[in-house]
């Protein structure tokens, strides 16, 4: 494989669309008022993401790719005293979460409109308590496997920034995708896959909201894994 996840400078190089249709009015506006005032910052380093919510939050929980946000907004309504992060490069996701939090009045998402591997570097470490990684890009071509997010260059950070205890979730409804991850987080010594029997990866959990891609089916069955941060001993 030839391809590359880091661009000349070092910085991750990323691969997709940043933008699609022009957006309404109404979403620009967002875009332009409420973003400013819930954006991440990732110029730093050794972050506490508790120190980004006001009012105050219990925990914090990261989803990497939220694509249209519906996931998101629906868990942050569910659970007031979590803090959510959520990473999304692709504008017009960003715009339609923006609208579900100004419509629900949520104060506890927090959104960086960007490759979700600078927020990950910027993180101090063992800080959130459940990452969720819900039908990222296969990358189904061969030349391209470098570019899948689960995968040998994002699972140590995924690790490093994930408290023992924590949970990594990820769903993919391609079967070539599918196995990769597992391949590579059954060999991964930080991570305990949770399954107990086929129900338990087969089955969507009872807490996870499902996704507007998730409900078009678009490629097969999707499959739910859960894997455990295993502790530092």
């Amino acid at each position: 494989m030839t391809d590359t996840n880091n661009g000349p400078d070092g910085a991750p190089k990323f691969h997709g669309r940043r933008k699609g249709r022009p957006l309404r009015p109404g979403r620009q506006a967002l875009i332009e008022t409420l973003l400013p005032a819930i954006i991440i910052p990732t110029d730093g380093t050794d972050m506490d993401p508790l120190s980004l919510f006001d009012p105050p939050v219990e925990k914090v929980w990261l989803e990497v790719g939220f694509g249209g946000g519906e996931h998101l907004a629906a868990m942050a309504e569910r659970h007031p005293e979590i803090g959510f992060l959520g990473c999304e490069p692709y504008i017009n996701g960003v715009a339609k979460l923006l609208s579900a939090v100004d419509e629900g009045g949520l104060k506890n998402v927090r959104i960086l409109a960007d490759d979700a591997r600078l927020l990950m570097a910027a993180l101090k470490p063992a800080c959130l308590d459940r990452i969720s990684v819900l039908f990222p890009d296969p990358w189904p071509k061969r030349r391209h496997w470098a570019r899948r997010f689960v995968g040998p260059e994002n699972l140590p950070e995924l690790a490093r920034i994930l408290r023992p205890g924590g949970e990594l979730r990820v769903a993919t409804d391609h079967p070539g995708y599918l196995d990769w991850i597992l391949a590579h987080l059954i060999r991964a010594e930080e991570f305990d896959w949770l399954a107990e029997s086929a129900a338990d990866w087969l089955d969507r959990p009872e807490d996870w909201q499902p996704t507007r891609y998730e409900r078009k089916s678009l490629a097969g069955r999707p499959h739910y894994l859960r894997f455990l941060r295993r502790g530092d001993s």
